[in-house]
């Protein structure tokens, strides 16, 4: 495994992160369908046997269940990894949700958190998605993010799916520890200037998607269908005439892939963490060969006419 710094002022991390947004099923509300809290656990422990000391969850996957999974696979060695995990998306007792970036409601929500992880802080805390519901000011939820610093009950605040202008209105407030954006060979836009504005600030990028949700797992076909409990089922990218392409251009990456004996989910990792901003990428996780399977993609250095032919196939 190899580590990066995330960020200016933040802890050396696996340049693969275990997402957890997957293994918050068995029965709980997931937007992935069930899943075996075994397997889970045993994805867990695969991943930090390999040496990956990143991992990333939300109070919303799974309603809460997938950090109560992650709290208590980790347990007995918190001390070794660097645990995340997201604020900023509320549910009711009807399990309707809503986004609320308001000062009480991020630090009530830690609370819980940090109760269901079965841990007395939290290394990295990020702003889930901007709030676009109560309309609480970016500084406001920053201002909660450095009062929990400051309590310890936080170490670092990041956040998630922000825009240069709600990342400037954080930093009047305090440094902006990490950025987790969408990112991958198909979903290039965060290149143009969210990047090179967190490379200047400081600020560590972790990229979730970086296989655009399996669309880079070699797996698809045109004729995949998902389940109907599987929000990929509803998704244009990946369903139709949308899905159509994306296998094509899939199935051209996979001639680059082969001249660098590489699997296309390798190249997708290998293609994301060259860039300079990246600090980590994040894999979703239902199962050990997940997240294992890629690891051979952090010892791959893509050269530059590599990647302008790979960002020629995207744009396709």
């Amino acid at each position: 495994m190899k580590y990066r710094k995330l960020g200016k002022n933040g802890p050396e991390i696996s340049v693969i992160g275990f997402g957890s947004w997957a293994i918050g099923g068995s029965g709980w509300a997931s937007a992935w369908g069930d899943q075996d809290d075994q397997l889970s656990h045993d994805s867990v422990r695969a991943a930090l046997d390999a040496g990956v000391t990143f991992y990333d969850t939300a109070a919303v996957y799974g309603l809460g269940y997938s950090e109560e999974i992650i709290g208590k696979a980790l347990k007995g060695d918190r001390d070794k990894v660097v645990l995340a995990t997201k604020c900023g998306m509320v549910w009711d007792e009807a399990k309707k949700i809503s986004k609320n970036g308001t000062y009480d409601s991020i630090i009530r929500e830690a609370e819980a958190s940090l109760r269901r992880l079965g841990t007395d802080y939290i290394d990295l805390y990020q702003m889930h998605w901007p709030d676009t519901d109560t309309q609480a000011p970016a500084e406001e939820t920053m201002r909660a993010m450095d009062k929990l610093i400051q309590d310890g009950k936080v170490r670092y605040a990041g956040v998630s799916n922000y825009d240069i202008p709600l990342l400037e209105q954080s930093l009047t407030v305090r440094h902006v520890d990490s950025l987790q954006p969408p990112y991958s060979i198909l979903r290039p836009k965060v290149e143009q200037e969210l990047l090179p504005f967190c490379l200047s600030h400081g600020i560590g990028v972790v990229a979730y998607s970086p296989l655009t949700s399996g669309l880079l797992s070699g797996n698809y076909t045109y004729d995949t269908k998902f389940d109907e409990g599987d929000w990929r089922s509803r998704n244009a990218a990946h369903t139709g005439e949308g899905l159509r392409k994306n296998v094509d251009r899939a199935n051209k990456l996979l001639g680059i892939a082969a001249r660098y004996d590489l699997t296309l989910p390798q190249l997708a990792i290998a293609y994301v963490l060259a860039h300079p901003a990246l600090t980590s990428a994040l894999v979703g996780v239902r199962k050990p060969s997940h997240i294992l399977s890629v690891l051979p993609a952090v010892y791959v250095t893509l050269d530059e006419s590599t990647l302008a032919e790979i960002r020629g196939i995207a744009a396709e």
